[in-house]
């Protein structure tokens, strides 16, 4: 039940302000390499769907995924989180 004056919001995936923070990391890392969404799929043994919806802020990476994205990426998993954290 809404307490009047308050809607009570989804917490859906979507809604997760860090999630485009994650997305957007991955994109301007992946674009600072110069590779494409295909490129960096490639590389980091995901299908570029996967790619396309961490950038979009679409999806949950696990964990293993995105380790494997930063990998790509040619960084640590930790940092990318701190970029994205640092938005």
């Amino acid at each position: 039940m809404d307490t009047p004056g308050f809607k009570i919001e989804s917490c859906g995936v979507r809604s997760r302000p860090v999630l485009k923070k994650l997305g957007a990391e991955i994109k301007d890392r992946r674009l600072a390499r110069d590779l494409s969404q295909e490129e960096l799929a490639d590389a980091a043994g995901v299908n570029v769907n996967t790619i396309q919806r961490l950038e979009g802020a679409k999806i949950e990476g696990k964990i293993l995924t995105l380790f494997d994205v930063a990998m790509a990426l040619k960084m640590s998993l930790s940092d990318l989180i701190a970029g994205a954290e640092r938005r």
